[in-house]
């Protein structure tokens, strides 16, 4: 059970009249809200509020549970005062009367911070509607609906677009009984907020709401056994967190450990019938060599040798080291110009990948984006892999055709290179390790042509290939189940 549930568990039994005994000294509900109704008589004979339209007569089918003997059903309205802001907009200043919205309520607390200013003669307009004094509650009725803060009244402001709690007597009224009220029936009225872009609560839904009436001094009980749990449960939340950020990391360094082992041959074991991987290269290089003679593909400068002190790490006797730019023309791109590219084509930019994932998170037109850059062309089953800040570990296989970023290289393995082991292994520690520590600029580091090419690359048979894929789908599930 989460925190969130245990505090939604515990108002719940608060509202119901379970969190504390009924005392028969301490009275009944019905003789408070008639105490309230005589006062609420006056406050309108006196012209200190305005009278209401009668409210509906509560029935049998609308009561969701049943309360103590000593309490009552009421509507909220029958209790409190129940208003809203100004609708309007008014001119803000950098100084004046504070003017909130919604967006300053946080966490219980009324935060300033952000606010805005408007004058004083607009300030006076909107309390004649809506003037607000020390132990008032506001509570967002537009947006984000909810977040209830028991005002604490320093200095004189304004609001607009949430509802304003009153008490028509403060001494039959206790106002933290009702911030706990309305922090658990926020969640109720979240969902039946109406409203396309944004929600919201009508002021005649707070004040028709049904209200289960406790005595005032049960009221004060069961306040004070709330705020008792409170800390507690908060304390719960605080650990709650702390594990969920430790499971997350675990789960990455599980997964960045797995890859580890893949690339060093160490994730699935050998099978001397499967052949070696220097037959596999000496195939892949013919392969090249013909593609050249062919005219298909340019001939590079070659490669330097890979040395003793290069080799980072021991791998089986049946791979074989070689430089990413023997398997892969890296940073070879065929280029494609806005005018060549249709409207419904794919365009692939570096915040539709999510990092360390090997997951895009969203497919987009050109009509989507109007693009009016030159992209490079990629086909499906490409690796396609970010050259920017290589540190978030950006890495996919097309799904499809497309176009992309200049800043994602489309790097096609062919058929000797399973595309999802080329993946890994670029997403591997090994290799983010090794862009990191070339990678050039301060503000958007990025990995370099060459640099890319030179990058060792650890190479297994082709059907060994295909045995860590398969057991990486089986372990990396795992993984993510754990940082959940």
């Amino acid at each position: 059970m989460t925190a969130k549930d245990l505090k939604n568990a515990l108002l719940q039994e608060a509202v119901q009249g379970k969190l504390v005994p009924q005392i028969a000294s301490e009275g009944n509900a019905r003789d408070l809200l008639e105490e309230i109704r005589k006062e609420k008589a006056k406050l309108i004979k006196e012209g200190k509020i305005k009278k209401e339209k009668p409210l509906p007569e509560i029935t049998e089918e609308e009561i969701p549970f049943d309360i103590p003997e000593n309490w009552c059903w009421c509507r909220l309205s029958e209790y409190l005062d129940i208003r809203d802001g100004t609708h309007d907009s008014p001119k803000f200043y950098d100084k004046g009367i504070p003017f909130v919205t919604s967006k300053n309520l946080n966490d219980g607390i009324l935060d300033f911070s952000t606010c805005k200013y408007i004058t004083e003669d607009d300030h006076k307009i909107f309390s004649a509607r809506s003037f607000v004094e020390d132990g008032d509650i506001l509570f967002a009725m537009i947006g984000s609906i909810g977040n209830p803060v028991i005002v604490k009244k320093e200095f004189d402001f304004s609001f607009k677009n949430m509802a304003l709690f009153k008490r028509y007597t403060k001494e039959k009224t206790d106002m933290k009984y009702i911030f706990y009220y309305l922090s658990y029936i926020q969640y109720e009225l979240k969902r039946i907020a109406t409203g396309g872009v944004q929600s919201f609560i009508g002021l005649g839904t707070f004040r028709e709401m049904l209200f289960p009436l406790p005595p005032l001094a049960e009221q004060k009980r069961i306040v004070a056994a709330i705020e008792k749990f409170m800390p507690l449960i908060e304390e719960y939340g605080k650990k709650e967190t702390e594990l969920k950020a430790f499971n997350e990391q675990i789960g990455t360094l599980t997964k960045k450990a797995i890859l580890q082992e893949a690339v060093q041959g160490k994730l699935v074991p050998q099978i001397t019938a499967e052949g070696n991987a220097k037959d596999l290269l000496e195939e892949i290089k013919k392969e090249k060599a013909k593609l050249i003679k062919e005219g298909k593909i340019k001939k590079e400068k070659p490669l330097p040798e890979i040395t003793e002190e290069e080799i980072p790490f021991d791998i089986p006797e049946s791979w074989c080291w070689c430089r990413l730019g023997d398997l892969v023309p890296f940073g070879v791109c065929q280029n494609a110009e806005p005018k060549e590219i249709n409207d419904e084509d794919w365009i692939l930019d570096l915040e539709d990948i999510e990092k360390d994932s090997g997951k895009i998170i969203t497919f987009k037109t050109k009509k989507d984006v109007d693009s009016k850059s030159t992209k490079h062309i990629f086909k499906k089953n490409y690796v396609l892999y970010s050259k920017l800040r290589p540190y978030l570990n950006k890495c996919v296989i097309a799904p499809k055709d497309g176009f992309c970023t200049s800043e994602i290289l489309p790097l096609d393995f062919g058929e000797k290179i399973y595309n999802r082991y080329a993946q890994l292994y670029l997403m591997s520690p090994f290799f983010v390790e090794y862009t990191n520590s070339l990678s050039f600029g301060v503000k958007m580091p990025r990995l370099g042509t060459e640099d890319g090419k030179r990058a060792l690359f650890p190479l297994p048979p082709l059907k060994e290939q295909k045995r860590i894929i398969t057991a990486i789908e089986k372990l990396l599930p795992l993984c993510e189940k754990l940082g959940n």
